[in-house]
């Protein structure tokens, strides 16, 4: 890092810190990290706010630890640790400033993420092919699948390669049919043989040292493990999205805390929007299988049309047996007219289990259409429960999960505050969802909850403040302590410390004023639902009336 860029990174640095330890002493379960030096100019930062911590604790089985600003040339080394909401929307656990790039650093990094995160490992991390990056995860996450972003893989190659790309325009759509259309090991080293050999390519070093590292990349070497794609022919490789057209090369650190908080509140109204579809919406439905209509109320909008077009494709992919050794039948299940792409499904039938050699299942979550065309030629009419992952069900966040971990923490420690933050979080949007129903039982909840807050506070009032929910708590490892109070009194402060008052909460009311207007625009987006309904009723009473006229 040259000494003008970290000059200038250094400077917004301080202005990065303010905002970490304003958010801690609203909420202790907002958590941070720095590494290293008293100066905090070229150590590592980390930090999660309570909803990444939990939301973590859901969807945490596969993650994306994403490092663009390295291929795009940020002004910021903005880094993030994100996932995949049971919508499929890109979720957060956590962001980092990469002000130290080394081994150490990284390692350092992972394994703040991971104390962050409650010590659970992920089943499955994807990462850009960093030898840093790598050798720090294999360290910290050792028993976590590693796979390297095809993204940034495609976008080198064609760095490394552009003589070749200049001169044979037919190189790209070749490479990438190789790595992604084909179904099996001993294919896709066919095709890769022939394609360096159609090239002249064979001796060339780049392509060598990715052939070799094959096993972290190229999808074939990649089932068996969850990765949350929602296609088995996903191009991009596991490219979140998260902070896109929110952080960009241009962003500097004096922009970063602002853009990151509108990328928050985006990304929440967008799950508050699904939420609200997948409830108060009824999908189409394209066949009379019993199956389809029990996924439609399992699973959320998204995930359900996922699986609506593997269980429509079933019609163009019969089932046919090939062996049946009494307990396990075996069937080939191909499309008409594609038989060179047949895929094996061994089924038995006494545990209504079954497995596809595409892997779908094991990869996405989500049953191949191999699979249900075999279940529709046993007359299996719904679906077994095995097969329905609760992380892409509109219950994901319900019950198990947060008992779970709740049941795990000691009751003196930090985390039970976001435990029980987040729980009750969870219990008021179920209040709000069924108090909104009507204007009676919204009267009712409104009166309900009025009590409730009179209980509450009344109980603050007696209740002595417990060591748990205040005092200085450390969240870093060996760096500076982040207390959750702050004992320094605005009589004694400076005109700068008053300044930067006034700089704070002027910020805050911002911030305030951002999330009112999400939730005004929820709000009125139900509103003018419930005068389309009221519409659509008016007419249909109105029709019935000239009906019974007639």
């Amino acid at each position: 890092m040259s000494a003008t860029r970290h000059r200038t990174i250094a400077g917004g640095v301080h202005h990065v810190l303010d905002y970490l330890r304003r958010m801690q002493a609203e909420n202790p379960s907002f958590f941070y990290a720095i590494q290293g030096d008293n100066d905090h100019t070229s150590g590592n930062i980390f930090w999660a706010d309570a909803t990444s911590r939990m939301n973590y604790t859901y969807f945490g089985d596969t993650v994306i630890f994403d490092t663009i600003y390295k291929t795009n040339h940020y002004r910021v080394p903005f880094a993030s640790f994100t996932g995949l909401n049971h919508h499929g929307q890109p979720v957060l656990f956590g962001c980092a400033l990469i002000l130290n790039e080394s081994e150490f650093s990284f390692a350092w990094l992972f394994q703040t993420w991971l104390r962050a995160m409650s010590d659970r490992h992920p089943v499955s991390i994807t990462t850009d092919p960093d030898p840093l990056i790598q050798m720090a995860v294999s360290q910290i996450l050792p028993e976590t699948r590693v796979r390297f972003n095809r993204w940034s893989i495609c976008k080198e190659t064609q760095e490394k390669l552009a003589h070749i790309y200049r001169s044979h325009p037919t190189f790209e759509t070749e490479f990438k049919k190789c790595i992604n259309e084909t179904g099996t090991i001993n294919e896709f080293e066919s095709s890769w043989v022939s394609l360096l050999e159609r090239y002249f390519v064979m001796d060339n070093e780049w392509l060598q040292s990715m052939y070799n590292a094959r096993q972290q990349w190229v999808p074939v070497y990649l089932r068996g493990t969850f990765f949350g794609e929602l296609s088995i022919t996903e191009k991009n490789g596991g490219l979140n999205s998260f902070f896109e057209g929110f952080v960009n090369a241009s962003t500097t650190m004096q922009m970063l805390i602002k853009q990151y908080e509108k990328a928050v509140a985006s990304w929440h109204e967008k799950e508050l929007k699904a939420d609200y579809d997948t409830t108060n919406t009824t999908p189409v439905l394209k066949t009379p299988s019993p199956m389809e209509k029990q996924a439609a109320n399992l699973y959320t909008r998204r995930i359900f049309m996922k699986f609506q077009e593997e269980l429509v494709e079933t019609l163009a992919n019969p089932a046919t047996k090939i062996d049946d050794s009494g307990t396990v039948t075996t069937y080939r299940v191909a499309k008409f007219g594609e038989d060179h792409k047949a895929h094996t499904v061994s089924f038995t039938c006494f545990e209504m289990k079954a497995s596809c050699s595409c892997e779908m299942f094991e990869i996405s979550g989500i049953i191949c259409r191999h699979i249900l065309a075999v279940f529709r030629a046993k007359n299996v009419l719904t679906l077994p429960l095995q097969y329905v992952l609760k992380r892409w069900t509109r219950n994901a966040k319900s019950g198990a999960a947060l008992e779970e971990r709740a049941s795990e923490l000691p009751n003196n420690s930090r985390e039970s505050l976001t435990v029980r933050y987040n729980s009750l979080r969870q219990e008021v949007i179920k209040y709000v969802e069924e108090g909104a129903k009507s204007i009676h039982i919204y009267n009712v909840a409104m009166d309900a909850l009025h009590e409730a807050l009179k209980k509450v506070a009344a109980a603050k009032n007696q209740s002595p403040t417990s060591a748990e929910d205040g005092g200085a708590l450390s969240n870093g490892g060996n760096q500076e302590l982040h207390a959750a109070g702050d004992t320094e009194t605005v009589a004694c402060q400076s005109s700068a410390e008053k300044e930067n008052k006034i700089r704070d909460l002027t910020m805050e009311l911002e911030s305030t004023n951002q999330r009112c207007e999400v939730y005004k625009a929820n709000l009125l987006a139900v509103l003018r639902d419930m005068e389309e309904q009221k519409l659509k009723l008016s007419v249909k009473v109105q029709n019935a009336r000239l009906s019974l006229k007639e």
